[in-house]
């Protein structure tokens, strides 16, 4: 169901929205297009909530521990 086949990929993504997520709030002051751009973007690298991002963690957990 999850895209993710490693838990590597996935935390790089969820870490790459962390640095999104933080960078809207610095870029408040420059605009709120800029702000909205940022969250897009970590919304998309998480593709969906950050529950969502969690959840597929948790399965790509399971799917790799499953195949070992």
């Amino acid at each position: 169901m999850f895209c993710s086949t490693s838990v590597t990929v996935h935390l790089l993504r969820g870490l790459g929205a962390l640095a999104l997520v933080i960078a809207a709030f610095l870029l408040e002051p420059f605009g709120m297009i800029w702000s909205g751009l940022a969250l897009i973007g970590a919304f998309l690298l998480m593709r969906g909530c950050p529950m969502c991002w969690l959840m597929g963690l948790i399965e790509t957990i399971y799917e790799r521990r499953k195949k070992s």
